[in-house]
C-alpha cells in the first residue's frame, strides 16, 4: 500500500492545473498509446450466470518463458466459475504442483465495460486486464490477459476438449494479438484435480 500511495502522489504532483502551461506555444501532449486489449472487442451480450460452472484450459499463447521452458511438463488445470452480484466473477483454479492439487482463488472485478475486468493480485504491479473475448456459454471460452504491455489468450472449453473450429477460433484470436503457433500450448486432456485441501489453497482475493 505504500509504494501504491507513493505512486499516486507522485501522479498528483505530475498533473498540472487546468490552464497551468497551456500558454501560446505550448501544445498538449499527445495521448498515452493504446494498450492492447483496449482494441480488443468483448463478447456482446455476455452473460456472468450462463459463464459460471466448470471449465477445462485446453490451450494458451503467450511469451511466457516459464511455458516456453516448460512445456513439455504443462499440468491439467480446471477452474469452476461463479458469478458474483452480476457483476463480478469468482475463480477457483485447480492444478497440480508437485504431484499435489492446489486451488488458487481470484476474483474478476468488473472494469469499464461489459466483458471487461480487472483481476487484482498481491504486491503493487500484479493487476491484469481480462476481456472475454467470444464465448458460446455452453461449449468454449477466449479470454485475453494483459499484465503491463504482455497479452496472453486462453481458451476454456466446458470438457478438456473442442472442436477444430474452435480451435480455429482460438487461433485467429491468438494472430489478432500477434501472437504464433510458436508461443501456443495445448494442455493435457486428463489428470485433472477436483478439489484441494485446506493446505493447498493460495486465496489471492484477501488483502
Amino acid at each position: 500500500m505504500a509504494a501504491l500511495g507513493t505512486v499516486l502522489l507522485l501522479g498528483l504532483l505530475l498533473v498540472a492545473p487546468p490552464g497551468l502551461g497551456q500558454g501560446p506555444g505550448r501544445r498538449r501532449r499527445p495521448p498515452p498509446p493504446r494498450g492492447p486489449l483496449e482494441q480488443v472487442a468483448a463478447q456482446a451480450e455476455l452473460s456472468l450466470s450462463q459463464l459460471a460452472g466448470r471449465w477445462f484450459l485446453v490451450g494458451m499463447a503467450s511469451h511466457c518463458s516459464y511455458l516456453e521452458e516448460h512445456s513439455h511438463r504443462l499440468e491439467p488445470t480446471a477452474l469452476t466459475v461463479t458469478a458474483l452480484d452480476g457483476q463480478s466473477l469468482a475463480i477457483s483454479t485447480f492444478r497440480k504442483l508437485d504431484g499435489m492439487c492446489w486451488e488458487i482463488r481470484q476474483r474478476y472485478l468488473p472494469a469499464q465495460a461489459p466483458g471487461r475486468f480487472l483481476l487484482k493480485g498481491r504486491g503493487y504491479g500484479s493487476k491484469v486486464d481480462v476481456v472475454v473475448g467470444e464465448t458460446d456459454h455452453s461449449s468454449y471460452a477466449i479470454l485475453y490477459y494483459q499484465k503491463g504491455r504482455s497479452v496472453s489468450v486462453k481458451l476454456y472449453g466446458r470438457s478438456s476438449r473442442v472442436s477444430d473450429a474452435v480451435v480455429d477460433k482460438f487461433e485467429q484470436h491468438v494472430r489478432a494479438v500477434g501472437l504464433s503457433e510458436d508461443v501456443t500450448y495445448y494442455f493435457p486432456t486428463y489428470g485433472f484435480c477436483d478439489s484441494a485441501d485446506e493446505f493447498h489453497i493460495l486465496d489471492e482475493t484477501k488483502p
